[in-house]
């Protein structure tokens, strides 16, 4: 295996307000798998990096924006494991100087392609994908965001690894990937919130998707959704988008305790946890978080805001 999970310890957070309610909150921590290839990254991309060999592909072609933590890790990923790769980037003004995020897959060896935006919306368009293929032939096509089945399948992975059964786990979604990889190890009496980082964006119906490139029948697909509830309120104006109450979060979570935490995911998600705690008022229950990873793209923020904490 390329990359080990060994490296993703279950932190136990002590917040008073929830240890008043009896509620034991766990941190699956992800995003210490490496500092590059972090959190749900390396899960989505580890069968499809097989998949790329075992093909006898010579490199792995994907998609991300400009400050994409998919492309860095993908960059990442494939230098380790010998391979080359292309990453389609959403911008056609931008260049590999454009930020440290694109500079940094440069460097690692990625061959970046930047398009217009208008271009970049055929990405799952079947005859779009069909001239990359023709184009790029020794390449293996991985989703914006490695969401495919192989990256649902080594999200499903992740509970496997929790010692303790948690009532409730809580994951924020931009794809919608990880957390159908989670549904599908949920068992009964188990529940998933899951907080879209995304303005008017549905998780269900997301997972929804995913999951009917299964071979699962309809009604097992809406019977795994029953245990989903997406919290569609915490996106904060919407994806990349952030205010002062978010930061503060942040950094208290980093300063009291020892959690870091990133404005566009993570953050979001911690959240929309803590205040559906209240809201609900869950009591009795062992929570747990699952940190994607991220804080590349939260120093960039941090250090914009003048709030340094990284």
């Amino acid at each position: 295996m390329l990359l080990s999970t060994q490296q993703s310890i279950t932190q136990e957070v002590h917040i008073p307000e929830l240890m008043d309610r009896n509620i034991r909150l766990l941190v699956k921590r992800d995003d210490l798998i490496h500092n590059e290839v972090s959190g749900n990254k390396w899960r989505k991309l580890k069968y499809n990096l097989e998949q790329c060999v075992s093909l006898r592909k010579e490199g792995v072609l994907t998609f991300g924006g400009a400050f994409s933590n998919h492309l860095l890790a993908t960059a990442s990923a494939c230098k380790l494991a010998g391979l080359k790769s292309i990453g389609i980037v959403r911008g056609e003004e931008l260049n590999v100087n454009s930020n440290d995020t694109l500079s940094r897959c440069a460097e690692l060896g990625m061959q970046l392609l930047f398009v217009t935006r208008d271009e970049y919306l055929l990405k799952e368009e079947k005859q779009y994908l069909e001239e990359l293929q023709l184009k790029f032939p020794g390449f293996y096509l991985v989703p914006e965001g490695g969401s495919n089945y192989l990256g649902m399948i080594g999200c499903q992975e992740i509970l496997s690894e929790i010692e303790v059964s948690p009532d409730i786990i809580v994951v924020a979604a931009g794809t919608s990937t990880t957390a159908a990889g989670i549904c599908l190890s949920l068992d009964e009496m188990q529940r998933l919130w899951v907080v879209p980082v995304l303005k008017s964006y549905s998780a269900t119906d997301n997972i929804r998707a995913l999951l009917s490139r299964t071979a699962f029948e309809s009604d097992m697909i809406e019977d795994y959704l029953e245990r989903v509830t997406s919290l569609e309120e915490y996106h904060f104006g919407g994806y990349a988008k952030y205010d002062n109450t978010l930061l503060d979060l942040i950094e208290e979570s980093y300063f009291k305790y020892e959690l870091p935490l990133d404005p566009i995911y993570t953050g979001k998600a911690f959240y929309g946890l803590l205040n559906e705690v209240k809201k609900q008022d869950v009591k009795n229950t062992i929570i747990l978080f699952i940190h994607t990873g991220g804080l590349q793209g939260a120093k960039e923020i941090f250090q914009k805001e003048k709030r340094a904490i990284y």
